[in-house]
């Protein structure tokens, strides 16, 4: 056997550990000056509220007139709302009312979702941008309206809309039909001057748009629904608001709904942003 002085075993002990830790180490086979791919930043919201709590009640008695004739353990029940059978609260809520009168049936519908990316490389709200883009191409928005879809082309039909509103975070399925699908060819009880169209609106979130949509339940009766759509942020906000006329004869005004729904996404989005 050769014999190995003390000093020359240490130095090559030394040596085969250093060589060890280059090996282990990931870093060790980055070259110098190689980009370094950060994770996008997170949306601005952690968590949602809580829906059936979102709207006043003051809110709630405008716009569910026939409430305030009941008494008021029914006034109680009507505004208390019914909240929507979710999965994941942190990802998807929202809350239905009801009442009744004798001049017309009302039905308020509001949906939150909060939206998050999975992709390290895509942030969440550049994520929320897809799906608010999605929801605003099913609507297909009249061109002729002058306006443009402000995140993705429009063009796709879409699906029919239903009274009592769409599943909680799924705003897509709203018709794009246009108030002037009247029989009479005319919009009820509006300026002919104003144009009460779907179309996109200003000053609503990130980007937002309204849509309008008469149809028939059975052979005569007619509702409307307005729904507004409207995103902030990494949240998507869906309201929708139906009337449906006891007189087969009349059709409900397209103003007043529009006006309405307006006036509560604002409020949502005000109270979000607080």
């Amino acid at each position: 056997m050769a014999y190995v002085p003390g000093v020359a075993l240490l130095v090559a002990l030394v040596a085969g550990c250093s060589a060890g830790s280059d090996a282990d180490d990931p870093a060790a086979d980055s070259k110098p000056g190689s980009p370094t791919v950060s994770a996008a930043p997170p949306g601005k919201y952690r968590t949602l509220p809580e829906s059936c709590s979102a709207v006043p009640r003051s809110t709630l008695k405008d716009l569910l007139p026939g409430a305030a004739d009941l008494p008021q353990e029914q006034q109680d029940k009507v505004y208390e709302g019914t909240a929507t059978v979710t999965y994941d609260t942190d990802r998807k809520v929202g809350c239905r009312w009801k009442s009744d009168a004798p001049d017309a049936a009302r039905n308020l519908s509001i949906d939150f979702e909060r939206v998050v990316s999975y992709d390290p490389a895509v942030s969440d709200d550049d994520r929320a941008r897809e799906v608010y883009a999605k929801e605003e191409d099913a609507a297909a928005l009249p061109t002729s309206a002058g306006v443009t879809p402000s995140e993705t082309p429009s063009g796709s039909t879409s699906a029919s809309a239903s009274g009592n509103g769409t599943p909680s975070g799924s705003p897509s399925g709203i018709s794009s039909a246009s108030p002037s699908a009247d029989p009479s060819g005319s919009t009820s009880g509006t300026d002919p001057d104003e144009d009460l169209r779907p179309r996109l609106l200003d000053g609503l979130g990130d980007a937002a748009f309204l849509d309008d949509a008469l149809t028939r339940a059975g052979s005569t009766a007619q509702h409307r629904t307005v729904s507004v759509v409207f995103r902030t942020s990494n949240v998507i906000v869906t309201v929708q608001y139906t009337e449906q006329p006891a007189r087969v004869t009349e059709v409900p005004d397209s103003r007043e709904l529009q006006e309405k729904a307006q006036a509560l996404a604002r409020k949502l989005d005000e109270a979000l942003s607080d």
